[in-house]
């Protein structure tokens, strides 16, 4: 599966609708980090159909980012029918997120 790009439409549409477990990645497009991290979220994203894997940029869709107090990015949360139930700060590698997402 790709990774999706989040708007604030969007977001509020693929954590509430949906019964798979949800990683975001909350990343800027002027951030070191999180140039590191987006290969790492482009595998997690191919290896399953079990989860959906998307990522927002947090300078377009602020008032999200802004809601869940994503104050350093990257930060990934995973969310599961709704609930965020794992919050991984800084870059994360792929084997713990994958364990986040069983």
């Amino acid at each position: 599966m790709k990774v999706l790009h989040l708007t604030k439409q969007s977001f509020e549409e693929i954590i509430a609708q949906n019964e798979k477990k949800v990683l975001v990645d909350f990343f800027a497009t002027w951030c070191g980090p999180c140039r590191m991290q987006a290969p790492i979220v482009e595998e997690v994203a191919s290896m399953s159909d079990d989860y959906i894997v998307a990522k927002l940029d947090v300078d377009e869709v602020e008032e999200v980012a802004a809601n869940y107090k994503i104050y350093s990015i990257p930060t990934i949360l995973i969310f599961s029918k709704g609930q965020v139930i794992n919050k991984f700060v800084g870059v994360t590698g792929k084997e713990k997120l994958l364990e986040a997402l069983k």
